[in-house]
């Protein structure tokens, strides 16, 4: 059945899956080399649609056309589809000629028994476009390198044994994740797709089908819209044998468990609801340690900007936005970093609030935190201070509100001593493991010595960033994303799973960026070894969109003559 049209009322779930049981057969059969082919279609195809796919989800989200904002719908839209298909077809290419696919890769190791995988920079254009940072991919501990080695690759290494019809759930805040979605389940999972949309994105439907048609023509995916019964039926149907999701816990549990009595009825007797594999995605409150150090007036404005780009991006509808900030109360710069904080909040771009919801928890939060600081914007920005770390009953450590609502919260100490206490913090007290975030000046790096290695490798989050926004690690095509490993469907925080991860690796624990702590130029004039002038996602810059339409028509065609025009796009952000 080829769907023609949005399905909702008119979907046919029989009908649906039988085809894509029927185009699991026909992938078993195709050779690697069909299989890369297929992605370069795809890859060519979100390019050519680009400019469309990005109109589109600037009118969703209410940016006005030439506002900087649209920059982000270029980054986490097209150019990230166009990315991952990039760096999963090399996967495809070097299994396809019987290659290793980390020859090349420096794989070092890292505490607690873990090794590491040096996915970024990758190669010369990396070292250009994102000069200053890096990124590795960690193993869980104690696996060896001839292991690591011989599971990447995942379903691609014995591509004849698929894994049955998967259903995603697909999100709705940012538009790349369910494509993203759907690649994974296709490739690293070896299943045929039905994604079904979020709501909000049905006006992506045409656009995604556009993208997908070399794999919808073949069975191999389809693409249907509709409300929560849709998704429903679909998931309990007998034919689809996993799902995955991106979106909040509470939707989680619904689909695995139900709601109201039948959910807690089925959680005591450990029988879901849902009786099939499910893997997802699903956020939470997300910590940005701020370690004390001696730091410049710029220093405090970027690094204030930073934060807030943290929070702001998508009008803080992001999954792995930054929530709470712990500062040192004994860190002389404090009230400084906070001052400059509530400019760079208040400063920066004004957004709509455009995700269901956000004016409603943005009135939660102030409604149950008295003393919130109004710190402009529509919705609200809003700054909650005093937080009590150790107050097991505050709201803002258990409630990832998805919306402009940022804690500060504090503790005693400085050096080794502070971040020891945070990370502890991170991990005890806030609800989720998606991502974690450091901010750490280069002087007090090198005053940490190995500490710093071993404060990242206690923090219990799967992406972890060092003066680098998490996010980044989102757009990293080689880069895992996912919940740190151990929750289980009865506690699922921020879900079960990886996604992404273009090289396709297995037993992976968790991403670890860095980056540089200032930008270019001062970042050279400090003895930094980077050129990277201020990063075209932070909400402050001013040539984010055209920026992003440049790089993801780079990404698509990599060319030296492309760069000339990018670099002087990014100087003038």
């Amino acid at each position: 059945m080829r769907l023609t049209e949005p399905a909702g009322a008119h979907l046919d779930p029989d009908a649906l899956v039988q085809r894509l049981a029927a185009g699991e057969k026909a992938w078993a059969a195709t050779p690697l080399a069909e299989r890369r082919d297929l992605l370069l279609e795809v890859m060519r195809a979100a390019h050519a649609n680009a400019a469309e796919w990005v109109r589109i989800a600037a009118r969703i989200k209410r940016l006005p056309t030439a506002s900087p904002s649209v920059g982000e719908e270029w980054t986490s839209g097209p150019y990230a589809l166009i990315g991952y298909a990039q760096a999963l077809q090399e996967t495809l290419d070097r299994l396809g000629r019987g290659g290793r696919v980390l020859a090349g890769y420096g794989v070092g190791e890292a505490p607690g028994g873990r090794l590491a995988v040096r996915i970024l920079p990758h190669h010369v254009f990396d070292r250009l476009l994102l000069n200053g940072f890096q990124a590795e991919v960690w193993t869980k501990p104690g696996v060896t390198e001839e292991q690591l080695h011989d599971g990447a690759g995942l379903g691609q290494r014995t591509p004849e044994r698929t894994g049955g019809v998967a259903l995603v759930l697909g999100a709705g805040n940012i538009f790349s994740i369910p494509p993203l979605d759907v690649l994974y389940q296709l490739y690293a999972d070896n299943r045929t797709v039905v994604l079904k949309l979020n709501p909000i994105t049905d006006p992506l439907l045409g656009v995604f089908r556009t993208i997908f048609l070399p794999l919808i023509d073949r069975g191999l995916v389809e693409i249907v819209s509709g409300g929560a019964e849709v998704g429903s039926t679909l998931a309990n149907h007998p034919g689809i044998t996993a799902v995955h999701m991106t979106g909040s816990e509470a939707t989680h549990d619904a689909v695995v468990w139900g709601v109201g009595d039948e959910a807690a009825a089925g959680k005591a007797a450990g029988a879901p609801r849902l009786d099939k594999p499910m893997t997802s995605e699903l956020g939470g409150v997300c910590p940005v340690i701020v370690v004390p150090g001696e730091w410049s007036a710029a220093d405090l404005r970027f690094q204030a900007e930073h934060v807030a780009t943290q929070r702001l991006h998508n009008s803080g509808c992001n999954c792995v936005a930054g929530q709470i900030v712990i500062l040192s109360s004994d860190w002389a710069q404090k009230d400084d970093f906070l001052a400059a904080l509530r400019r760079a909040l208040r400063a920066a771009p004004a957004r709509p609030a455009w995700y269901p919801g956000c004016d409603a928890r943005v009135r939660s939060a102030r409604r149950l935190h008295p003393a919130a600081e109004a710190v402009g914007g529509t919705p609200e920005r809003t700054l909650l201070t005093g937080l009590d770390l150790t107050d097991a009953g505050e709201s803002a450590f258990s409630t990832e509100y998805f919306g402009p609502v940022l804690g500060v919260a504090e503790l005693p100490g400085t050096g080794a001593e502070f971040l020891d206490a945070a990370v502890a913090a991170a991990n005890d007290r806030l609800r989720g493991t998606l991502g974690a975030n450091i901010i750490v000046h280069p002087a007090t790096i090198r005053a940490l010595g190995g500490r710093l290695r071993t404060a990242v490798a206690d923090l219990r989050y799967g992406t972890i960033g060092v003066n680098a926004w998490t996010g980044l690690g989102f757009l990293t095509p080689r880069a895992t994303w996912g919940a740190y490993p151990g929750h289980t469907l009865e506690d699922v925080q921020s879900g079960i799973g990886v996604v992404h991860n273009a090289l396709l690796l297995d037993h992976t624990e968790r991403t670890v960026l860095t980056g540089p702590f200032r930008p270019s130029p001062r970042s050279i004039l400090h003895g930094e070894r980077s050129i990277s002038p201020k990063p075209p996602w932070f909400v402050t810059n001013r040539t984010a969109a055209a920026t992003g339409r440049l790089l993801t028509g780079f990404t698509a065609r990599p060319r030296w003559r492309a760069l000339p025009r990018i670099f002087a796009s990014a100087l003038r952000g």
